[in-house]
């Protein structure tokens, strides 16, 4: 049994996180599976969405605490080790929006610490209702420093430090309010829309989400003059592509389109 099972339909891929005992806590095998398998994706053109999801009765409840706790055993208090555990999580999570293709958290029962941090990472979210998320590490003494990255990068900087500051946890409706999830659905309907929305993402030109999705996280680094000079030089090479040209033909001749990737 993989600790990271990958099944493939269509053009969607669907990661699903296996080691429900341990809540699919990020342990350093969950990390070095889950890096192995966007190495892979990011060369498979046959995949144009990617799903994450776990096993059992949660998403993913953060770093491996015990795990954790061996490594502070080594002569230098763990210090070697924390460091690159968190350069491994880091590159990890940096590697999801690095990759060509959308990537769609599907949530369920928990996600915190760098579980929460997963799912901010990932480019979309849809969650089933009764979902908790929680950068809680401050409970017990362990500022979620590292998830803050993310976190604070997707929700308003105040509710990003409440919950950084005071462990609570939020719903999918407050989640959704702030922006952490696009979408709040039944535990019974969390599959089918979920890949529906996966469907949806990957029946788009391949080429022309690849570009957008990279000049998305580019432009938000920018100064907004900088910003629209960047996306304008993207927006021309978008339009010199052969398939956008023939979806704009195609629309104006009220016919599907004739892609080749």
């Amino acid at each position: 049994m993989e600790i990271v099972e990958r099944s493939d339909t269509s053009s969607v891929s669907t990661l699903t996180m296996n080691a429900p005992s341990r809540l699919n806590a990020l342990s350093d095998e969950m990390l070095a599976a889950l890096q192995s398998h966007f190495d892979a994706l990011a060369g498979d053109q046959s995949i144009r969405a990617i799903l994450i999801k776990g096993e059992g009765n949660a998403f993913c409840a953060g770093h491996d605490l015990k795990q954790m706790t061996q490594g502070r055993q080594s002569p230098d208090g763990g210090r070697a080790y924390f460091k690159d555990l968190f350069n491994r999580c880091a590159h990890m999570m940096q590697s999801i929006q690095k990759l060509p293709q959308p990537v769609i958290a599907q949530v369920h029962g928990i996600a915190t610490a760098a579980g929460c941090q997963l799912v901010a990472t990932c480019d979309m979210a849809i969650a089933a209702h009764g979902t908790r998320f929680g950068v809680n590490g401050v409970n017990i003494g362990l500022f979620c420093s590292t998830p803050m990255v993310a976190l604070s990068r997707n929700i308003h900087r105040k509710k990003a430090f409440e919950m950084l500051s005071t462990g609570r946890f939020i719903e999918t409706d407050e989640a959704l309010a702030v922006g952490l999830i696009n979408q709040a659905v039944s535990r019974e309907q969390l599959d089918q829309c979920a890949i529906e929305l996966a469907r949806t993402v990957a029946s788009k030109l391949a080429v022309a989400v690849k570009i957008g999705k990279q000049a998305f996280y580019q432009q938000l680094e920018l100064p907004v003059e900088q910003a629209y000079r960047y996306t304008g030089d993207v927006m021309v090479e978008n339009m010199l592509h052969r398939d956008t040209k023939e979806g704009i033909d195609a629309f104006l001749e009220k016919r599907n389109p004739d892609w080749t990737q």
